[in-house]
């Protein structure tokens, strides 16, 4: 039973699936996700996405959502649900999809399985691939380890060079921590040495029960330093290489929505699915708290219009004393309530990365801007 709906509501733009919920073959130091206390399947050894679901899930959304459905997988380790299970997927897509219908699917790995059969289906579909690696070998396995606190960078290269043989579309999400922080010209070097031309960076904040930053976390002027110089490296090749958080400022700035949900002003453009078909509004909130409803259940409609969705999505609109004389209100709209939420659980605090962003506005908007105008011949 879901409470009462609503009657408007923003429909529900994308779906990000995790079909083996948080369930990972790594054992990164880092890691939020994995065996964290609010996880409502902790106590469930095997969390994987049935064919009946699968089918349900695939059908149901197509519907909901023509004519542009996009299906994005995550995880934990999404391809611990196993290659049929994806192979599958494509087939319903294909047996369920009308007409005109544009379907898009994406994933994002650590790499530790991904082989010629994973990269013939990412080719064969047009699949968007994101490979987490956080730089060079000495970098990478400071966190990023597996089960036995063995190293993961040589695998993940491995599955890198099979995805580039393959032509397979791609990115690489770098998680910005103390290993790296303070070295962004040699990781943006180091990607660009590999031929990568497309990455995203995800800044890490992880508190312990009292607010304090936990010894990977970096502050939010580490942070905004790093994004500076990487504007720097990043400006000169602009044409030829992508940076998520550049891409996204730059879509603000031309008037359209950014790619990124930071950047938007309510958290309300996409929903998570847990393995047994559970929805959420929010990947960093999986949490009985903010359970939509379950698409084995409930329709998507019905879900889209739950009242927690919409509780949910004004958690970014609390008004912050700082953010209303802020000039960069406008561009990022009080953050990402997780690093509001995630040093002292409260929605109402300022983002923790908040000097970080005034510090790469300062510098990057004027540039962004004139480019755009340039662009958009205005």
């Amino acid at each position: 039973m879901i409470p009462p709906i609503l009657g408007n509501s923003p429909r529900i733009g994308s779906l990000l699936i995790k079909p083996a919920s948080a369930l990972c073959n790594l054992d990164c130091s880092y890691c939020f996700y994995l065996d964290r206390a609010t996880d409502p399947y902790q106590a469930l050894p095997h969390r994987t996405m049935t064919r009946e679901t699968e089918q349900r899930m695939v059908e149901s959304f197509l519907a909901y959502s023509y004519p542009n459905s996009v299906f994005a997988f995550q995880g934990g380790e999404p391809t611990l649900a196993g290659l049929p299970f994806f192979r599958q997927l494509v087939e319903f897509q294909t047996h369920y999809g009308r007409p005109g219908h544009n379907i898009s699917n994406a994933l994002q790995t650590n790499g530790m399985l991904i082989d010629e059969e994973w990269c013939r289906l990412f080719k064969d579909y047009n699949w968007l691939i994101g490979i987490s690696m956080d730089g060079p070998q000495h970098i990478h396995d400071t966190y990023r380890v597996n089960k036995a606190g063995h190293a993961t960078w040589k695998r993940v290269m491995q599955s890198i060079e099979t995805m580039q043989k393959h032509q397979v579309e791609f990115n690489v999400l770098c998680v910005v921590n103390q290993a790296n922080v303070s070295k962004p010209r040699e990781i943006y070097e180091f990607f660009r040495q590999l031929g990568i031309d497309n990455v995203q960076y995800i800044p890490l904040s992880e508190f312990d029960g009292h607010g304090n930053r936990l010894p990977y976390t970096i502050s939010s002027e580490e942070y905004g330093k790093f994004l500076c110089e990487t504007f720097d490296l990043w400006w000169p090749e602009r044409r030829t290489m992508r940076i998520r958080f550049f891409d996204n400022l730059a879509e603000a700035l031309a008037g359209q929505k950014p790619g990124s949900c930071t950047m938007h002003e309510a958290c309300d453009s996409y929903a998570v699915v847990e393995y047994n078909g559970d929805v959420y509004p929010c990947d960093f909130f999986v949490e009985k708290t903010w359970k939509l409803g379950n698409l084995n259940h409930n329709t998507w409609d019905q879900m889209s219009r739950n009242p927690r969705r919409f509780q949910f999505a004004k958690n970014k609109s609390i008004p912050h004393p700082v953010c209303s004389k802020c000039q960069w209100e406008a561009l990022c709209h009080g953050g990402c309530p997780k690093s509001r939420h995630a040093p002292h659980n409260r929605f109402e605090d300022l983002d923790y990365f908040c000097t970080a962003y005034k510090m790469v506005f300062a510098k990057s908007v004027d540039p962004l801007r004139q480019d755009v105008r340039r662009l958009l011949g205005r």
